[in-house]
Order: C-alpha cells, then structure tokens, then sequence
C-alpha cells in the first residue's frame, strides 16, 4: 500500500466504526413494532431475527476478497448505502416474508461492513505504528449506544418508525460522507499472486478460535445476564436489564482506554490479563449471594473482554499465513458464529443442568483464552 497513513485516516476508521455501531442498533428499539405490525408470536419473530445473522455469516467470508481486491472505501461506501436503502424497508415490510428478505439484505450489508472496516483498521494500525484497534472499537460501542438512544429518544418523542428511521440514514450519510475521503482506496498489498479466496488455516483458525470464545461470552450476556439475575439472583424482572448494561458500559470505557493500556503493558500481557479477569467475572457472578455482587462479576467481564478482540484482529492482520483482508474476514465469521450459537449453547446446558454451570464453564473457556496468550503473534 502506498498510501501515506496520518490522523485523517485514523479519524476516518473511528467514522466508520462510529456509523456501522449507529446503523445496527438502529434496528432494536424497532423489533416490537415489527412485532405489532406483523402480528407476529415470540417464536415465528425469533425465526425471522435469525434471517439477520445468516446474511451476515454468509457475506462476511467474501468481503475479504472484496476488500483486497477493489479496495476498503469502496466496500464500506457500498456496503453502508446498502444499509441506509434497507433500514426503512425494516419499518415498512408489510409481511414477515419480506421482513425476513429485508433483515438478510441489512444482516449481508453490516456484515460487509464490518469485515472492510477492520481490514482498513488493521492496516491503519500497522502503518501507524501504534495501538489503535481497541479505539476503534470502542467506537463501534459508542455507536450502539447512540443508535439505539436515538432511535428510542424519537420514537418516545412521537416520531413514527420510518421517521425515526430515515434520521439515522441522513446521521449515517453524513458521517460517511465526512469519512469518505480518507478510507483506504488502494488494494491491499500482496506479496506475488495469491487467491483471492482461501479456507482459513494455521494461525487464523487459532485466533478464530479465539475469537469465537469471547463473542460467545458476549452473546451470553447480551442474551442471558437479565435472565441470570432474575431466575438466579432475585432481582426483579423491570431491573434485570442492569446486568447487561453494566457489562456494556464496562466494555466500553475498556475499550476506550485499551490503547493506552495496550501501548503500556503490550497486546501479550494485556490479553493474559483480560483473559484473567473475564473469567473471574464469571465465577464471581456464579458464586454471588447476591445481585450486587452479581453485577460487579458482569463489570469484570466487560472490563477483560473489552480489549481481546482488538487484540486479536491485530494479531490477525499481522499472521503469514494468508493475506491479512481474507484473515480479518475469516475471524470475523468465526467470531460471529460465536454469537449466534452463544444463547443456543447456553441454554442448552442450562437445560440439562443449570445457567449456574452454563456460566461457570463460560469462565473455564476465558481461562483457555488467557493461557494462549503467549502463542498469539501480536507483532509481524
């Protein structure tokens, strides 16, 4: 790549981390009017919700290819106008079978996005010099919360869902329009001709991996943490919410200030670290004898998962053993996945067993995470 990196390119990545957080928590606050609309029942909603994640898993290994070959800006530029045209049609889809064809298009488009937008972060990075990954994360959560607060601010407001909608488009457009000019346009550099598509291998499976625990331990408490403290630790069902909120928020100020911490004590540390701490965030939220004690589990396990991922898409994009876009493409699909299968798995387990177990074998797979910390190449 020979373009030169400087501070309009990091503000640029941060842009376009910003808006893909905007655009897809945009979609939240619209699930139960969707669910009015369509008079539709929790289990036919529920299938429908899937359509969604399968468009994501099923562009996300393409965008790295895409990115490599025609370059980030045009991926992310296409990819977030896809998102803008799709998002009204979330608040109009007169029937579920459209509701579900307008969800794939949307789950495809911020899954394109999001893969292009970490390569451009990963080659940032590198040329920068410094750590920047978790900043541009962090940015990603700061956008969910604006998304979704703004979306809900409208429609308490007054406003319908297709205005509120079209709000979002109009803040999402002019934030790309702002970061447009900065976005990477060169293909990513390649030693000689290699594929433009390959199955993930060698180290990637291993970060993939890697990956893949840690979503899952976020899908798990997206998903789980309100119904932990209500069934397990009495809090009432209007205030159960505050599990995942302090997790969020948790999150957020780790990532935020990951850089600096990483800059620090370096990616190797940091990761043992956090690996550490989420897990004995898990245990501490297992063992409480109460919701207090409960919800501080919930912060150390924002707090330690907040900089593995980044650490991870560093130690993606810096791996010999495929090109960095179709690496970053590849952990991004495994990771998601661990999302998807997070509530699945763990209410399987708490089926047979207990959310106790379910959250308690979550800490064993953090403690795996913080004991390969010292196989994982951070640095090219």
């Amino acid at each position: 790549m020979n373009q030169t990196i400087d501070h309009r390119h990091r503000l640029s990545t941060r842009l376009a981390f910003l808006t893909a957080g905007l655009a897809m928590s945009a979609w939240a606050p619209l699930v139960p009017y969707a669910k009015e609309r369509l008079g539709l029942a929790e289990g036919p909603l529920g299938l429908l919700l899937l359509c969604l994640g399968a468009g994501s898993l099923l562009a996300m290994p393409l965008t790295g290819a895409l990115a490599a070959r025609f370059g980030c800006r045009a991926v992310v530029l296409w990819s977030a106008l896809v998102v803008c045209l799709a998002l009204p049609g979330l608040a109009l889809a007169p029937t579920p079978v459209l509701l579900g064809l307008v969800l794939f298009v949307f789950g495809a488009a911020l899954g394109t996005m999001d893969v292009a937008m970490n390569v451009q972060a990963v080659m940032v990075e590198k040329a920068s010099g410094g750590a920047l990954m978790s900043g541009f994360h962090g940015m990603f959560s700061l956008g969910g919360f604006a998304g979704a607060g703004s979306m809900a601010l409208l429609l308490w407001l007054g406003s319908g869902p297709l205005g509120a909608c079209l709000a979002i488009v109009l803040l999402v457009a002019l934030l790309l329009w702002r970061a447009s000019p900065d976005l990477l346009h060169e293909p990513e550099a390649r030693d000689g001709a290699g594929p433009a598509f390959a199955m993930p291998h060698g180290a990637v499976i291993f970060i993939g991996v890697l990956c893949f625990i840690v979503f899952l331990a976020e899908g798990a408490m997206l998903d789980w943490s309100a119904v932990f403290l209500s069934a397990e630790r009495g809090l009432e069902e209007g205030r159960a919410g505050l599990g995942y909120a302090a997790f969020a928020v948790a999150m957020t100020v780790g990532r935020l200030s990951g850089d600096c911490v990483v800059g620090r004590f370096g990616a190797r540390p940091v990761l043992l670290a956090g690996g550490l701490c989420a897990a004995a965030g898990f245990f501490t939220a297992v063992a409480a004898s109460s919701a207090a004690l409960a919800l501080l589990g919930f912060v150390l396990v924002g707090l330690g998962a907040s900089n593995i991922v980044p650490i991870l898409f560093t130690a993606a994009g810096n791996q010999k053993a495929m090109p960095a876009s179709l690496a970053i493409a590849a952990i991004t699909t495994i990771g998601y996945a661990g999302i998807l299968a997070g509530p699945a798995l763990i209410g399987f387990v708490a089926h047979f067993s207990s959310l106790k177990l379910a959250f308690a074998a979550l800490g064993g797979a953090l403690l795996l995470v913080a004991a390969s910390a010292r196989l994982v190449r951070v640095h090219p």
